[in-house]
């Protein structure tokens, strides 16, 4: 019984693997979208007087923030996406996370913003989105920069800074999540 458990334990992450390659794939084929809180920004949530055009009044990518991007964008070239339709919160560190990735130009995206401080707007919002990403045209892979409160409304799921999810199309209801890649 032990050495089956023992087979087991080991033979766990070759399957986690084999998951992650088809989700990775799905993306590049079009199947499947990558959405990512952006990467290390110290503090937490929203100062209440941001100034989406002014970066003096948010919290910002530190160092470890901006290598982490450059990490991402690495590991996407690395599997085959080499370029890429990239939508970004308007937060400074999430355009500067979009940004890093060197993937693709930046396309700002409201739906992307943060409403940690207007959490009424949580559902609303998060259909926005969802008409978003469903009014989107085939094309190259996809990648959103976000924020932790819209991908756990999205998917419950609750992300550190810099992972992303994998998430299948079409998005119907809660959205598949295909893998969950820390950074």
């Amino acid at each position: 019984m032990f050495l089956k458990i023992l087979l087991l334990l080991l033979l766990l992450p070759l399957a986690a693997n084999a998951d992650d390659a088809s989700a990775w794939q799905a993306l590049k084929d079009g199947n499947a979208m990558l959405l990512m809180r952006h990467t290390h920004a110290p503090g937490n949530g929203v100062a209440t007087a941001v100034i989406l055009n002014d970066c003096s009044t948010q919290r910002n990518l530190d160092e470890q923030g901006k290598r982490e991007a450059g990490d991402w964008g690495e590991r996407l070239r690395r599997h085959g996406i080499t370029e890429a339709r990239v939508y970004s919160s308007q937060f400074c560190r999430a355009l500067e996370t979009a940004r890093l990735l060197n993937v693709g130009e930046v396309e700002p995206a409201p739906a992307l913003n943060s409403f940690f401080l207007t959490r009424e707007r949580r559902s609303a919002q998060t259909e926005q989105l969802k008409q978003f990403i469903t009014g989107l045209e085939p094309g190259l892979p996809i990648v959103m920069i976000s924020h932790q409160v819209n991908i756990s409304a999205l998917t419950s799921r609750f992300p550190a800074a810099g992972e992303a999810l994998i998430l299948a199309f079409p998005l119907t209801g809660r959205p598949e999540v295909l893998a969950s890649i820390r950074p």
